[in-house]
């Protein structure tokens, strides 16, 4: 694998942009924008939020650079004005000391990193692995789509309660044709889900879980293996994950060839 580009470190951020802004812009589309969902453009900075689920995964500015510096107080009364607390990626080719002695400054502080990872692809490089037998990946259709809710909150740890919720909110990602849901089955049990965004020749990574009692069976590699195809199959240039770092989605993701591009530092109000 070549060694990793400026340019391509500018890709792998901007999927990250690109999925979030797709996947919140089709939810703010339903019932009169409901969750409410809201998007501020700060140069390349975008602050996402959704005033419904208040945690930290749709509520979350990326891009932030150096460049930002004379809207950090714009930025963070966007989120104080909503009643959540702003938080903040920075990426390596983003940072600054000016960047990071503002968001000190004005009480944020270093709260976890976050990795994203890369490959570029093409037909010829995707391995044939012979996928194991006891283990079937099949795309979700929008037919039988509850599937996804129950096995997503069982695969998280999240109230069975939630499940209908989580069904309504992909569901439109699935009428879109720049998302792909899968369905792994171990015999013929189902046992875990994924997500594949495509946009323009970058595929993502997005979502996926495996319910406890079928992990360590080799369901997200199968998962992660079906995804990488489809995304060659389509033309792709590059397939972007993100994952914990350290955690098993990001060692999963190094086995099937993709490397960190980067790692974020995430910052959050003391």
């Amino acid at each position: 694998m070549s060694i990793l580009t400026k340019n391509q470190l500018q890709i792998v951020e901007q999927s990250e942009i690109d999925a979030l802004e797709d996947r919140l812009l089709r939810i703010r589309d339903q019932n009169d924008n409901a969750m409410g969902v809201e998007l501020q453009r700060f140069g390349n900075a975008v602050a996402f939020s959704v005033k419904s689920i208040p945690g930290p995964s749709f509520n979350t500015v990326k891009g932030i650079t150096g460049e930002n510096i004379n809207d950090m107080d714009e930025i963070v009364e966007f989120y104080s004005s909503r009643g959540i607390p702003a938080r903040f990626e920075v990426t390596p080719g983003n940072a600054s000391i000016d960047l990071f002695r503002k968001l000190s400054t004005m009480g944020f502080f270093q709260s976890g990193f976050h990795t994203a990872l890369y490959r570029p692809l093409s037909m010829e490089e995707i391995p044939d692995k012979r996928q194991d037998n006891a283990i079937h990946v099949e795309e979700i259709s929008l037919v039988n789509f509850n599937i996804f809710g129950e096995l997503y909150t069982k695969g998280f740890g999240m109230p069975a309660a939630f499940k209908d919720y989580v069904t309504a909110n992909n569901k439109v990602l699935a009428e879109s044709d720049n998302w792909n849901f899968y369905l792994a089955r171990v015999g013929n049990e189902p046992a875990g889900i994924a997500v594949l965004f495509i946009n323009n020749d970058v595929a993502t990574l997005a979502a996926s879980a495996t319910v406890p009692e079928f992990r360590n069976k080799g369901v997200q590699t199968a998962l992660i293996q079906k995804r990488m195809q489809q995304a060659a199959n389509e033309g792709c240039r590059y397939l972007v994950g993100q994952a914990a770092f350290g955690s098993v989605s990001q060692k999963n993701m190094e086995r099937a060839g993709l490397k960190i591009a980067y790692t974020n530092a995430v910052w959050e109000k003391v």
